[in-house]
């Protein structure tokens, strides 16, 4: 059975091990900055499995207009089990309807996104992090 939990303090080698099994790219083997990650995300919805850390969705939201989703990731013996989106699909509770779920997609995740109700978007601009 899985838990989630809503802005649950989480120790950063967990999510580094997450990250790492889900295949997501961070800078896991950097932890003081994937704590700096989350300490500045002001909502985080993480799943669980017997009290071990199994799925992460990490977002900074204003709750009235946009949420960007930064983070997505669940771990791979644990995917395809409909987590990524339950993790989606709460994260859209608590900002509601009249917000903006916003999101870049790693290259291949292109096809996962669709499937969890996300249009494409041909309109975003980035500048791209040096490090």
């Amino acid at each position: 059975m899985i838990e989630y939990r809503h802005n649950f303090p989480l120790n950063p080698i967990d999510v580094a091990r997450v990250f790492d099994s889900s295949g997501i790219t961070r800078p896991t083997n950097d932890i003081p900055r994937i704590a700096r990650m989350f300490i500045a995300s002001n909502l985080v919805i993480s799943a669980w499995a017997n009290e071990v850390l199994v799925g992460v969705c990490r977002t900074l939201t204003d709750y009235s207009y946009c949420c960007y989703l930064s983070d997505l990731a669940v771990d791979e013996a644990f995917q395809r089990h409909g987590i990524g989106k339950e993790l989606i699909r709460r994260v859209q509770s608590a900002v509601g309807n009249e917000v903006s779920l916003i999101l870049l997609s790693a290259p291949g995740a292109m096809s996962y996104y669709p499937s969890v109700g996300f249009a494409k978007a041909e309109n975003a601009f980035v500048i791209r992090r040096t490090k």
